[in-house]
């Protein structure tokens, strides 16, 4: 069941991989915005009204641009317009929109304190807190005091009504299936949900009323945002910490601080937009990363249609064997697909500063704009790395291991076993290592150097492999071909990593393995 779940699941983000992260998110906002516009003006959401979610939009929209383009001038940076319609559209949905001069007022504060906490409150080029619930925050605690209770508008979160709970649930769903945080996210809403009706039977029994759970648990769940919350804001990757560990952590902590807000003071409390904040600060605390920059030194063709780049980075930067990086090729107009890609890397730790990634060529007809600027950059180029991620981790101890390789998915399992080599440890691994043809084998010098043992599955024969290799014969890799030549694969933890609907066709393959981690990437 668990292994068709997977199956199913990897189709999907294949078909989600047509996107970057960054544009499924600003195409599901703006859905939502729509539906949400849609159902003002037939009278289903009765506050706002059309006029005041189109007026709101437009203010946040301009301020936040125009904010934005200042700064990324005067910093020498590219003009990111998505990041600033993305941070405006969120804003749309926390804030009380308004028409009154104190309300665009209160949302051209809010917007332009959102676009500047992207460079004031940051570490090392990347900023800590999320913008827009910065923004939101601070117009609301300030409003709360008498000399600027002008301010015309405040966090409402007027998002969280029945009316948008199905767009929300299923435009935040083709996200955080993208981002592959639907686990995290889903452990918010848990202890959210879990917290807010808590909440709300002590304070019914405080009051001497009678408190009903399926009321409580309807009112926290159709009407509160801890829908848009959690799917929009909480799973924004660059403030979120890189192991799944501490990410579960960090939806831990705001899951409690958003069901049950803490009043501070008796002034505000630190519920929704700064329970998130809170959380931004634990993540920050788990992993205090900087934005590196990686410069290129050479390129090489690993396979006919594989490139692989060697760089240098500058300043510090460390990741596990196994983890994947996310790439900033700034470009001038980018595609759907934007300006970021992720790459598992192919060097180990113990190669640094020496840092290498690579990827398919892939359609050269129809190149991505991103894929046209990656092969235009020349050696001395400077990239920027947004950080990096990733659980795909060999297990600890010394149990054995059985990792099946994609083509160039191979790449983290280069990363993996050189550092075991690096490391002077011996164990117990099989690569299965599947290809178009044989010439579309990669790496197999630094994987020959290993010893790790390796079953090729191509359709023609490789020449020239070393000893500890073994060509399949043409097999299919299927559950009959695999547990041929890995017949102990029930004692192996297994690994796969791949483009998504490889690693779909080949989950069922792995059902009888011990464990089975996968790692898929969406195309570039």
């Amino acid at each position: 069941m668990n292994r068709s779940f997977t199956a199913a699941r990897q189709r999907v983000l294949a078909l989600l991989g047509a996107l970057s992260m960054y544009r499924l998110v600003l195409f599901a906002l703006i859905a939502l915005a729509v539906i949400a516009l849609g159902l003002s003006a037939l009278g289903v959401i009765v506050s706002p009204t059309p006029i005041e979610i189109v007026v709101s939009f437009l203010v946040l929209a301009v301020v936040i641009s125009g904010v934005d383009a200042l700064v990324q001038r005067l910093l020498r940076l590219p003009w990111r317009i998505e990041s600033s319609v993305v941070t405006a559209l969120i804003l749309l949905f926390v804030l009380r929109p308004g028409v009154e001069v104190q309300a665009i007022l209160g949302l051209a504060i809010a917007g332009a304190v959102a676009s500047l906490s992207k460079y004031l409150i940051a570490w090392r080029g990347r900023h800590i807190l999320n913008p827009a619930a910065f923004g939101a925050a601070v117009v609301s605690i300030v409003g709360s005091f008498g000399a600027f209770s002008w301010l015309g508008t405040s966090a409402s979160w007027w998002v969280g009504t029945p009316s948008l709970t199905i767009p929300v649930v299923l435009l935040g769903l083709a996200v955080l299936w993208r981002t592959e945080k639907v686990r995290i996210v889903l452990l918010f809403l848990v202890i959210a949900l879990a917290t807010s009706v808590l909440r709300q039977f002590v304070q019914a029994q405080q009051a001497g009323l009678d408190a009903d759970l399926g009321t409580a648990f309807s009112f926290a769940l159709l009407q509160s945002p801890f829908l848009f919350l959690g799917a929009f804001m909480l799973s924004e990757p660059l403030t979120l910490p890189p192991r799944r560990w501490q990410q579960f952590s960090v939806a831990a902590v705001v899951g409690v601080l958003a069901g049950w807000p803490i009043s501070i003071a008796g002034l505000f409390t630190l519920g929704q937009e700064r329970a998130l904040l809170i959380g931004n600060l634990v993540a920050f605390a788990f992993a205090v990363r900087g934005s590196v920059r990686l410069v290129l030194e050479k390129r090489r063709f690993v396979t006919p249609t594989a490139q692989e780049l060697t760089f240098r980075a500058k300043g510090k930067v460390s990741f596990l064997p196994g983890q994947y990086l996310e790439l900033d090729v700034p470009h001038h107009r980018p595609d759907a697909r934007g300006t970021r890609r992720e790459f598992s890397i192919v060097s180990a730790p113990a190669d640094l500063p020496t840092l290498r990634i690579a990827y398919k060529n892939g359609d050269q007809q129809h190149p991505s704009s991103y894929k046209r600027a990656l092969a235009a950059a020349e050696p001395g180029t400077t990239l920027a790395v947004t950080g990096t991620w990733g659980d795909f981790l060999l297990p600890r101890g010394e149990s054995p291991v059985l990792m099946v390789a994609a083509g160039i998915g191979v790449t983290p399992f280069v990363s993996q076993l050189r550092q075991l080599q690096a490391q002077g440890i011996e164990r117990d691994v099989v690569l299965v290592y599947v290809a178009a043809e044989a010439a579309e084998l990669a790496f197999r010098d630094e994987l020959a150097a290993t010893g790790a043992r390796v079953i090729v599955f191509t359709r023609d024969q490789p020449h020239d492999l070393p000893p500890h290799w073994t060509w399949a014969h043409g097999v299919r890799l299927d559950a009959d071909g695999l547990d041929r030549f890995v017949p102990d694969i029930a004692d192996r933890h297994a690994f796969i990593s791949g483009p998504p609907r490889l690693i779909a066709d080949l989950a069922p393959a792995l059902q009888r393995a011990r464990a089975l981690t996968t790692d898929a990437f969406a195309g570039y």
